[in-house]
C-alpha cells in the first residue's frame, strides 16, 4: 500500500480514449484520487489546478486539441512541475518517439494494449521515486534553512563580539564608540562604489559584508598604547608618534591570539586592515611604506572611511571639520 499521508495523493490520467482512462483509473482508485482529462488542453488545466497533489501523470501522445508532446512542452516550461513523473501511454514504440519523449524528461512508457501488472509496477516505481525525491528535497531544504539560520545567529553574535571588543579601545580613548558604528557603513558605501565602477577588483556582496565588519577592528592595537600618548590632548612629539604608530602591529599580534580564526578569509581582512590602514599610495604611510596596488583595495576603502570620520568628528586634539572641508583635505593629500 502507498503512504496516503503524503501530500501528493492524486494520479492524473490524460487520454482521449475513455476506456483507457477507466481501466487505468480502476487499477488505482482504492489508493489514489483519479483525475481524468480527454485532451491535452483539459489536461493542462487539470495539472495547473492540482499540481501540488499530483504524484504521477499518465499521458497519451495522440489526442485532439493539444497532443501529448504539447503537454510535455507545457510541463517543461514550468520549473515547479519538473519533479512530477510522467509515464507515456502509447502504441508508438519507435526510437524517434522514445528519444523525443526522453528529451522532455519522460519517466517511463506504457505500451498499448495494457498489461495490468506491468502498469501497476511502473506507476508504483514512478510514484515511489517521486516520493523519495520530494522527501530528500524537503530534507535538504529544511537542513539548508537551519544552516542559514545558524549562520545568521553566528554572524549576529560575531558582530556583537567585534563591536564590543572594538569599543573597548574607543572608550579607553575617551570617545563614545560612535566611530566604530560609523566606519562600517562608510566602508560599505565605498566598497559598493568600487563594485560598480571598478569591477576588475571582483568585490562580491559577501566581501562587502565581511570587510565592513572587519573594519571595526582597525584600531584594536591602540589598547596597547600608553595612556599618556593615547589620551594626549595636543600634538604628539616625534617619539610619541613612533609609539602611536605601533598600534597597527600590536593589533595584528592581538589578532593572532584568536584561536580558530586565523585560517579564515575574515581573519585575513581583519589582519590586513589592522596592519595597513595607515599606508598611503605615496609611500609616506606606515608601517611597511606600501604604495599603489601593494595596499589591498579593501584596505584603501577602510583607510578612506577612517580618515573621513576622523576629520568630520570632534577629537581631544581638534574640532570637527565640515564635510566639504574634509573632502578637500583628502583630495589634497593632507
Amino acid at each position: 500500500m502507498y503512504n496516503m499521508s503524503q501530500k501528493a495523493d492524486m494520479i492524473a490520467v490524460i487520454d482521449d480514449e475513455e476506456v483507457n482512462r477507466f481501466i487505468i483509473g480502476n487499477f488505482f482508485k482504492e489508493q489514489f484520487k483519479i483525475m481524468e482529462a480527454e485532451d491535452g488542453q483539459k489536461g493542462i488545466a487539470l495539472i495547473e489546478e492540482n499540481y501540488q497533489s499530483i504524484a504521477v501523470i499518465l499521458l497519451d501522445l495522440i489526442m485532439p486539441v493539444i497532443d501529448g508532446f504539447g503537454v510535455l512542452e507545457y510541463l517543461k516550461s514550468k520549473p515547479e512541475l519538473s519533479n512530477i513523473p510522467v509515464i507515456l501511454i502509447t502504441g508508438d514504440n519507435s526510437v524517434e518517439t522514445e528519444e523525443k519523449s526522453f528529451a522532455y524528461g519522460v519517466y517511463d512508457f506504457i505500451s498499448k494494449p495494457f498489461e495490468p501488472r506491468i502498469v501497476m509496477r511502473r506507476v508504483k516505481n514512478a510514484i515511489d521515486h517521486y516520493y523519495h525525491t520530494t522527501s530528500l528535497e524537503e530534507a535538504v531544504d529544511e537542513k539548508t534553512k537551519k544552516i542559514r539560520e545558524q549562520s545568521e545567529i553566528l554572524d549576529h553574535n560575531n558582530e556583537i563580539m567585534i563591536d564590543a571588543l572594538s569599543s573597548v579601545v574607543e572608550f579607553r580613548n575617551l570617545e563614545s564608540g560612535e566611530h566604530i558604528k560609523r566606519i562600517k557603513p562608510y566602508t560599505r558605501i565605498i566598497l559598493r562604489y568600487i563594485q560598480k565602477f571598478f569591477p576588475e577588483h571582483d568585490i562580491t556582496d559577501q566581501m562587502v559584508n565581511d570587510i565592513a565588519r572587519a573594519s571595526a577592528m582597525h584600531d584594536i592595537g591602540k589598547i596597547a598604547i600608553p595612556d599618556n600618548i593615547l589620551l594626549k590632548p595636543g600634538r604628539l612629539t616625534e617619539d610619541e608618534f613612533e609609539v602611536m604608530k605601533k598600534h597597527s602591529e600590536y593589533g595584528c599580534e592581538l589578532l593572532e591570539h584568536f584561536s580558530g580564526m586565523n585560517n579564515s578569509k575574515f581573519f585575513d581582512y581583519c589582519y590586513e586592515i589592522c596592519r595597513h590602514h595607515h599606508e598611503r599610495i605615496d609611500r609616506r604611510g606606515y608601517p611597511a611604506h606600501l604604495t599603489g596596488d601593494e595596499i589591498p583595495i579593501y584596505v584603501q576603502a577602510v583607510a578612506l572611511a577612517d580618515v573621513y570620520d576622523a576629520l568630520t568628528s570632534k577629537r581631544v586634539y581638534k574640532s570637527a571639520y565640515e564635510h566639504e572641508k574634509a573632502i578637500e583635505m583628502i583630495l589634497n593629500g593632507e
